[in-house]
This record gives structure tokens, C-alpha cells and sequence, in this order.
């Protein structure tokens, strides 16, 4: 089967004004039995019956067309036939099996190997963030220090283990105890660096920190691309200087993956595209296509680790290994090259539609299926007013989109990979109408 075809081609449909009756009825129980501290629902006033592809159906029979792909973890679609067979298969045999092997732990191993350009030893974790405290650990192992260098707008998790790594303070208010051997530097975030060669100023920034602190770091850790930091693209060579910093400092280089790994920029994994090779790489969100699986993949030669170095009841869960088995066997390069050209084109739209509605004022950056588009007032001004109206609008519309950023102003396109292009087509007219209202609503 198209892993294309699996979308209901008539989205966006919206019925009834969402949140319609149904929702609000699911909603209001949830809020009486959960937590006060949940974040989606209060963008997303609406209760799910079904996913398909690239569609979301609600209770009130309203169907959207997903941009947030539960914040790009369905890379290849909601309720995916060939991801589904899998999961069917591996639950006619067994669901949990701790560390013990199984014969689809060990093919998702193999299959996993055969998409890096190293061969790894693996760590099987349980989340994103898990996976980032596990790759730091590995670090300070092997080097016997404590600091890590991490950047700007990095985001790694907000469990005390990686908060500290993480560069959005609004987090570090809920709890004042957490990991904070970190040496913060600039990202080279372009659209926003003081300096002219923005490239070189964080190279330079990133050495000299470990120049300072030659005795007391242990490993650089970074995003290929800003993630939850604003979808920002670093200059080409900032991998690869990276790397040839940690070499010639002796420090371990780890690249965190969970975000735009599994084919979201168009390579399997994203530092791919320079062609570099990580000490430490930490894996999650699509790999298990929404069942949860996480893992680090450190080169064989870096470590060994002791018994018992990082525990959890719930690592390498036989279902999330099926589904990533099949996940990671249908990146075709088929499908990565759809991946660029698409994602080139949606680049350019969005550009085109910046140019006509803000007179280019706004930021467009990304690669393949990882777009941020930074909405601004004058002067490069932040306006995260600006983006939560959008989200509104464009929910309203039938279109669900999601935030990022460190100053809240950054719309993130991350469809699903499989997304056909009428449908995308439809997403950026609704995109375009949802912009040209709001910024009708801003000079008003």
C-alpha cells in the first residue's frame, strides 16, 4: 500500500466550530480528572476520535489536517497499515520482555545499525529526555568530568537530569533541583546573531569554553536543528567544526536527534547532511511511531559501560520495536527524496506567502519536513501574540499547527512525512487566509 494514501483526502472538513458539543463534553471530564498543569488542550479545544495519515477526525466529526504530527513523532502517519501490521504481529507473540532477547530486538538493532554510518553499541531508553541523561552519563564515564557544553535554545528535556542542559527558564521555576553542570553558548542562529559571521562567533564561543574549563568538561551536546529552540538551521560547517573541536579537545561530541532524527529533514538523521560521525547520539519521538521507544547509539570504541549503568523497567519494549523496525525500513530513499523536494517547495511557499502578506518580514528557515516560519513586528521585534492568534486561526479553520521558540513566536511545520501534496496544498491556502487575518487584525 501508498503509505501516501492513508489521509483522508477531504480534510480540512469542520461541521461544527470547533470545540462542537461532543468535545466540550470530553474535555470539561478531563479537566475535572487530570491535572491543572496539561498544555495541548488549552491550544486544542477538542477531543479525538481517530487519526488517519495526516488527518485528525474529533468527536463532533470535524476532520483536520495535522501539522503538529504529536510533535513530529507520526513521521509516517497516523494508524499506518504497514506500522500497525507490525504491532499486530509482535502482540500475537510478546509485549514485554525486559533485557532479554527477543528476535525483533534484535532485528531493530540490525535494521538501526544499518542507517549509521558507525557501528554503535545501544542503550535502550524510555524517553526523549531519558535518552539525553543517558548520552551524558556515557560522557562523564568515559571522561571522568562533569560540565557539558550546550547551546542556546537547546531543549533536551525537564527532567532534573536535563534541565539544566535545557535553555527555556520558565521550567527551571517549578523545581530547584536539577543537573547544572552546564557552559551555555551561543547557537548560530541567524536570523538573530549580532555578530556577522555568526558561524565562526559560536565555533569560537564553543572553544574557548573549553578552553576555560579544560579540566572540567566532558562533551559537547547539541541539536542538529533547533528543536524546541525556534526550528533554527545553523550555517553549513557547524557540524563539522564541532566535531573537529571535540577531536582536538579530546571531549565526546553528542547529538541529539530526537526531534529532527527518522527521516524529518529528508536523511535518515539529520547531521547527516554534514556527514559527520557523533560520539553519542540520542534517538526518540518517530522511531517508535507513537509507541514509546528511546535509545542512545555511542561508538563501539568510546565505552564500556558496567551493569546496571541505566536502568528502567520499560526500555526496549518489544512493541515499540516492532514499530520501529518498520519505520525505519520504509525510509526509503524514495521517501527521503519526496522529503526534500516537498519540503524545499513547502519552503518556498511559505516564503511566498511571508512576501505577500508581511512584506518578507517574517523569518522562513528549514530542511525537508522541519519548517519554522518566525513571526515578527518590526525590527525583528518577537510577536508570540501573533503566533498563538495563528494557532487559533488556523484550528478554527481545520488546520492544527503548534509553537516553538524561545520567545514563543515560531509556527513549526511538521506534517507528517507521507502528507500528499493536495493536501498540503489546502494547508497553505488556510495558512495563507489564517496569516492575511491576523495581520489585518495587527494593523487595525
Amino acid at each position: 500500500m501508498d503509505l501516501r494514501d492513508n489521509s483522508i483526502l477531504e480534510a480540512p472538513t469542520v461541521v461544527v466550530e470547533p470545540p462542537g458539543p461532543k468535545s466540550r463534553e470530553l474535555l470539561g471530564a478531563q479537566e475535572d480528572m487530570e491535572t491543572t498543569s496539561l498544555n495541548y488542550p488549552k491550544y486544542f479545544r477538542v477531543a479525538i476520535r481517530e487519526a488517519r495519515g495526516s488527518t485528525v477526525v474529533d468527536v463532533d466529526g470535524n476532520v483536520f489536517l495535522d501539522w503538529v504530527a504529536g510533535i513530529a513523532v507520526m513521521n509516517l502517519g497516523h494508524n499506518n497499515p504497514t506500522i500497525r501490521e507490525a504491532v499486530e504481529k509482535q502482540l500475537d507473540s510478546i509485549w514485554h520482555s525486559l533485557e532479554i532477547p527477543t528476535e525483533v530486538r534484535v532485528e531493530f538493532l540490525k535494521r538501526f545499525r544499518s542507517t549509521l554510518s558507525f557501528e554503535p553499541r545501544v542503550l535502550f531508553t524510555t524517553t526523549g529526555a531519558d535518552a539525553c541523561e543517558a548520552a551524558v552519563k556515557i560522557a562523564r564515564w568515559k571522561t571522568k568530568k562533569k560540565k557539558v557544553i550546550v547551546f542556546e535554545g537547546a531543549y533536551h528535556g525537564i527532567t532534573a537530569g536535563t534541565l539544566g542542559f535545557t535553555y527555556q527558564g520558565e521550567y527551571k521555576r517549578f523545581t530547584p533541583v536539577y543537573d547544572d553542570q552546564a557552559i551555555r553558548v551561543p547557537y548560530p542562529y541567524q536570523f538573530r546573531c549580532k555578530d556577522e559571521d555568526c558561524l565562526n562567533h559560536s565555533l569560537h564561543a564553543v572553544e574557548e569554553a573549553i578552553k576555560l574549563n579544560a579540566d572540567e568538561v566532558a562533551g559537547v551536546m547539541v541539536e542538529p536543528i533547533l528543536g524546541e529552540g525556534g526550528y533554527v538551521v545553523p550555517p553549513v560547517g557547524f557540524l563539522r567544526g564541532l566535531r573537529e573541536i571535540a577531536d582536538r579537545w579530546n571531549v565526546v561530541l553528542i547529538v541529539d536527534e530526537v526531534q529532527s532524527g527518522v527521516g524529518r529533514t529528508g536523511k535518515v538523521w539529520a547531521h547527516q547532511w554534514e556527514g559527520i560521525e557523533p560520539d553519542i547520539m540520542c534517538a526518540s519521538k518517530a522511531i517508535g511511531s507513537g509507541i514509546p521507544i528511546s535509545l542512545v547509539a555511542y561508538r563501539r570504541d568510546l565505552t564500556d559501560l558496567p551493569r546496571a549503568f541505566h536502568l528502567g523497567t520499560y526500555r526496549g519494549n518489544p512493541l515499540g520495536l516492532a514499530a520501529g523496525k518498520a519505520v525505519l525500513e520504509n525510509l526509503t530513499e524514495d521517501l527521503l527524496e519526496r522529503v526534500r523536494a516537498v519540503g524545499e517547495m513547502m519552503k518556498t511557499r511559505f516564503q511566498e506567502i511571508n512576501e505577500e502578506i508581511s512584506g518578507g518580514r517574517m523569518d522562513v528557515r528549514g530542511r525537508g519536513f522541519m519548517i519554522g516560519f518566525e513571526l515578527v513586528k518590526e525590527e525583528k521585534r518577537p510577536w508570540p501574540e501573533g503566533t498563538t492568534a495563528m494557532i487559533d486561526s488556523l484550528f478554527k479553520r481545520g488546520v492544527l499547527m503548534y509553537k516553538c521558540g524561545i520567545h514563543n513566536n515560531v509556527l513549526r511545520f511538521m506534517a507528517p512525512l507521507t502528507t500528499p501534496e493536495k493536501l498540503l496544498d489546502r494547508g497553505l491556502q488556510v495558512f495563507s487566509s489564517a496569516l492575511e487575518e491576523v495581520e489585518r487584525r495587527r494593523t487595525s
